[in-house]
Order: C-alpha cells, then sequence, then structure tokens
C-alpha cells in the first residue's frame, strides 16, 4: 500500500491522501464579533450590610484548569463553568485557516449535538473564546478508557478482573451497542470506534465519544483535508482521500477506501475488533505493526477465538461469544449482522443463556440451560422427582447395608 501515510501508528486516525481533492483554504482569516465571546449571565448575590444585592459578573463564562488530549484538529481542556458551578470539557479547533477543518469540526458538533442518548457524550454549549477560536463545551467524563481498562486487564491487574469478569464486559458492551444502534436508526455511522474513544465511569457508566469522523449517510459531503498527528505528536498535513479511520479497527471496506460501500456493518465490524479485544486482552491483528501490513490484515486476516490458549490472567472466553464475533467481524459484509440492532438481539439471547449450538461446548451449554430453565419451569414436579429419586437411593444404599449382615 504506497499510497498509505507510512509515520501513523495503526491505533492511530489517519487520513490516506491517495485520492487527491482540492483543498478548501479561507482567504480571509474567519473573524467573530467580540459580543460573541461569552461573559457570565448569572446574578451574584452580595451582601451590602443586612440588605442582599444581585449585582451581575464580568467574568468569562469557562476558566481553564488543565489540558485532557489533542487531537488532528483541536485540542480538549477541562474548564470551570463559572455561571452553572461545575467542571466541563471544552473541544476548540486550534487552527481555522482551513475550511475543510472549520466544516468538519462543525459538522462534529451537529453530529453529537443530534445524538441525545444517555451513552454518547452529550453537547452543553458552543462559543467562540476570547481568542476567536470556535469550542463547544461537552460533558467532562470521568473514569477511564475502555483502551485503559484492557491495558490494566492484559497486565493481570486483580482489581480490573474483579469488575470486569465476562459478564461484566458483555454489559459494557451491550450499553456502547445501545448507543451505536440509536446514532445508526437516526443515520449515522461512527467510522472510528475503538477502546480509546469509549469511557467507562466508576458507576459503571459507558459513553461513546469523538465523532469527528462520523457521517449522516443522507447527507454525504466530500471529505475535507485536516492534519493528524502521530505517537510521537508529529503534525502530518494531509488531503481527503480514500481511507479514513484507525488502521486496527477499521473493517474491509473502510480499508479498501470503499466509501459507497460503508454503513453501519461497517460499524459493526469495528465495534466486534473492540469486543474481541476486550474479551481476549489480544488484538487479532498482533503482533502486526506497520500500516500497510494492518490494512492488508484487515483484508485477509481472521480472529481466533478457539485457541487453546489464551490470557493466563482469566479463564477461556466463553464459546459462544467466540461465534458471536466470528459472525459480526465476517470480511464480507453481506454475512455480518446486518443491523446493530440485530447483533443487540444475538447478544441479550446469549445472556439469557438460550445459547445457539455451534459446537461441543456449546451444546453442553445448551443442554444445562435447558435443565435449568426446565426446574424454573416446573418446580413442584422436579422437587417431587428429585425426592422420589433421593429416596429411592437411600432406600437402596439401606438394603446394601442390610444385606451386609
Amino acid at each position: 500500500m504506497a499510497d498509505t501515510i507510512p509515520l501513523v501508528g495503526p491505533n492511530d486516525t489517519v487520513v490516506n491522501p491517495a485520492a487527491q481533492a482540492e483543498r478548501l483554504t479561507v482567504v480571509e482569516p474567519i473573524t467573530v464579533p467580540a459580543e460573541a465571546r461569552r461573559s457570565t449571565v448569572l446574578p451574584r448575590l452580595e451582601w451590602n450590610g443586612p440588605t442582599p444585592v444581585a449585582s451581575a459578573s464580568t467574568q468569562l463564562r469557562f476558566e481553564e484548569l488543565s489540558p485532557l488530549g489533542r487531537g488532528g484538529m483541536g485540542e480538549v481542556v477541562l474548564a470551570k463553568d463559572h455561571d452553572i458551578e461545575r467542571t466541563v470539557a471544552i473541544k476548540r479547533l486550534t487552527d481555522q485557516s482551513d475550511l475543510g477543518l472549520v466544516m468538519r469540526f462543525v459538522d462534529e458538533i451537529r453530529t453529537v449535538g443530534a445524538l441525545e442518548h444517555p451513552n454518547i457524550v452529550p453537547v452543553h454549549d458552543v462559543g467562540v473564546d476570547e481568542a476567536g477560536r470556535y469550542f463547544f463545551v461537552m460533558k467532562h467524563l470521568r473514569g477511564e478508557s475502555l483502551e485503559a481498562i484492557i491495558a490494566r486487564l492484559k497486565s493481570g491487574d486483580a482489581a480490573a478482573h474483579a469488575r470486569f469478569p465476562f459478564h461484566v464486559r458483555v454489559q459494557v458492551f451491550l450499553s456502547i451497542l445501545n448507543a451505536m444502534a440509536y446514532a445508526h436508526e437516526q443515520g449515522y455511522v461512527h467510522r472510528d470506534l475503538k477502546p480509546a474513544n469509549v469511557m467507562v465511569g466508576p458507576y459503571g457508566e459507558v459513553t461513546v465519544m469523538d465523532w469527528g469522523l462520523a457521517r449522516h449517510l443522507q447527507k454525504a459531503a466530500p471529505t475535507p483535508s485536516g492534519t493528524v498527528h502521530t505517537r510521537d505528536g508529529t503534525a502530518l498535513q494531509t488531503h481527503a482521500g480514500a481511507v479514513m479511520g484507525t488502521p486496527f479497527y477499521m473493517s474491509p471496506e473502510q480499508a479498501r477506501g470503499d466509501h459507497d460501500a460503508l454503513d453501519q456493518r461497517s460499524d459493526i465490524y469495528s465495534l466486534a475488533v473492540l469486543f474481541h479485544e476486550f474479551l481476549y486482552l489480544t488484538h487479532y491483528l498482533d503482533p502486526l505493526e506497520a500500516v500497510p501490513e494492518v490494512i492488508d490484515g484487515v483484508q485477509k486476516r481472521a480472529p481466533a477465538v478457539f485457541e487453546v490458549r489464551q490470557s493466563p490472567h482469566q479463564p477461556a472466553v466463553p464459546a459462544e461469544l467466540g461465534w458471536f464475533l466470528l459472525k459480526a467481524m465476517e470480511k464480507d459484509p453481506a454475512q455480518r449482522f446486518q443491523t446493530t440492532r440485530e447483533m443487540i438481539d444475538a447478544l441479550q439471547r446469549i445472556i439469557d443463556g438460550r445459547v445457539a449450538v455451534q459446537c461441543q461446548r456449546t451444546f453442553t451449554k445448551r443442554m444445562l440451560q435447558e435443565a435449568i430453565h426446565r426446574v424454573d419451569a416446573h418446580p413442584v414436579a422436579i422437587i417431587v422427582g428429585s425426592t422420589l429419586v433421593v429416596a429411592l437411593v437411600v432406600a437402596g444404599l439401606v438394603n446394601t447395608f442390610l444385606s451386609m449382615f
């Protein structure tokens, strides 16, 4: 893949410059009226002797506290909202000289703003700061990324394994699926689903983040040029191209740059790659590192879900989840789950114990689950029957014992 950016790592979001597009530039700098630079509006109560007085505050509404991260288009900072008295995350555009970047930033704001779901990070406000930079205000998410959780599980962290046994990991993934089912039903595909873009809070809250590459399937527009960053922070100027996303988590059609084929089934593949890594604590493309090799591996390599050797820090992954992943990671989109809702239904059947028979392990589990369901469905008959069986066994043992004397 000679047209792939070689300096960008497989875990980084990249844009492939293979398909050249005219770079959109702004001839004149974007200027913003001074009155658009927001200050606090709520009054403060002050005491002048025994009489309270409400006075207006003139300080800037958002006070920056610390950086949270930096990406290709902008940066995210932690800030204090002096009107509502809460901490928030502010994402702002750092380069406004490129109209393509500006419009991509605007698209991200409108995409996230349109997706009101408990598992999607909400937008609180938009504005322009004192330096004239566009920004939007999001909920400050507490917790850790799924990427960090996977790293702790992989290292054998006992606390992480205690908090995230398999059944909890399934519930976390189900929350991600619910968010994406909602987004897909609104016509949006994410195109950059990966563990780094999922946050898990201290109380189990799960949030899908970073919708900068999201696209509405009915409102497709040419991809603007932009800047991406390598792992060491080096900025690379790129052009619109055939490949956008994170190589390690791309679907085969996304890796080929087949934009016309990208729909929710492409996100389904990426979701399955994420879930595979969360369950098995290894990536199905390991140990590949170079981007061309990763892109080729996405096209050809299938996940190994039934290998005897798995992580030494946990028991074997349940077989039914392995079969679930194999279907979701089919190279041919027509062979995958066709909708996220179908994926949710399949996972819910597994949670409910309705395991499909696909191998010896799933056959054994199905028989055991059927027995358990019969106990719940016919408790009186089971109790009477088991009592008779126990009585017969005891009687037989007594007779055997008496015959010995």
